[in-house]
């Protein structure tokens, strides 16, 4: 499928337009041009979203050294997965505390266990948009979603960020795919700063952003970010999806991916759990023992959170 927005080799990001459409036919270029430094659009091309707030297992991933995107079914994860610092692989530099830890998660069951849970919370998903379609009454052409954003727009990858649900004038609205994938444990919260709410103003300035240190706790419980930690702490206690008892998802998703891309975690961790003023070292995510309780800080956010008194290492 053609991209409207898409990341040809890594660091460049293009995008790809027409000119605007009226019922479905070009504007003429008066109309399109509205001064001399803008000018009105229509995409060439299928938009990537990114859903905010929540990861959900991959079902392919490009293995280390590789380019090409691999099915994790394939046998060729299991033996990675099962000693991702083997040697002979390219070097990944973990603290010892973080290397631990992946060690007590990793072995030949890890693989297919996050293939497994992959095609599971695809299909929860599928199943989701398909009622959707169905209750609103309408066709694949005639459906639509409705996407909010948070304070940035764009991916590294050209994926637009946004928090994705159906269309709908009237009340009352269903909660956004996130919100309902998380409730029932087929995704897991990944939060990460400053895209935690859309449902608010968004300050002008980003360090405006910041919250005051000590204030995690209060942060926690508002708006958005509340209702989606209660609804992962809730599924988590009744065992639901990824949280099954008999046999749950034993590695996230992201840290599937920086072992694959043998990359360090680097974004830093605010504890929503207690009102301490410090970030935590991007390392050190685990030693919070509930995901809904991490909050991401992207490393080149971090002199902001310093500047406004936190303890960042």
């Amino acid at each position: 499928m053609a991209k409207a927005i898409e990341q040809p080799v890594p660091g460049i990001t293009i995008g790809h337009a027409l000119l605007a459409r009226s019922r479905g036919a070009a504007e003429s270029v008066d109309k399109v041009v509205h001064d001399g430094d803008t000018l009105n659009i229509a995409a060439d091309g299928n938009f990537g979203v990114r859903m905010l707030g929540i990861d959900a297992p991959e079902v392919s991933f490009q293995l280390p050294g590789g380019t090409a995107f691999v099915k994790i079914t394939d046998p060729r994860w299991t033996d990675f997965l099962a000693d991702p610092f083997a040697p002979g692989l390219p070097p990944l530099l973990l603290r010892t505390a973080l290397h631990d830890y992946l060690l007590t998660r990793l072995d030949k069951t890890t693989g297919p266990n996050h293939a497994e849970l992959g095609v599971i919370a695809t299909q929860a998903f599928r199943d989701l948009v398909t009622a959707d379609i169905a209750e609103q009454g309408l066709t694949l052409e005639t459906f639509k979603l409705r996407l909010a954003f948070g304070s940035e727009i764009l991916d590294r990858y050209g994926r637009l960020l946004a928090y994705v649900n159906r269309d709908q004038k009237e009340a009352p609205r269903p909660a956004p795919y996130q919100e309902r994938l998380l409730a029932s444990g087929n995704a897991m919260p990944y939060f990460i700063w400053p895209n935690v709410d859309p449902f608010v103003r968004q300050e002008a300035r980003l360090a405006d952003a910041v919250p005051a240190p000590g204030t995690a706790r209060e942060l926690a419980g508002k708006g958005a970010l509340g209702f989606a930690r209660r609804s992962v702490r809730l599924a988590r206690e009744g065992g639901l999806g990824l949280w099954r008892p008999n046999d749950p998802l034993k590695l996230h998703a992201f840290e599937l991916r920086y072992l694959a891309q043998r990359r360090a975690p680097d974004r830093y961790v605010l504890d929503l759990s207690d009102d301490a003023h410090e970030l935590m070292h991007p390392q050190s995510y685990f030693r919070i023992p509930n995901p809904e309780d991490r909050l991401y800080v992207n490393s080149e956010h971090a002199p902001l959170w310093a500047a406004k008194g936190w303890s960042v290492p």
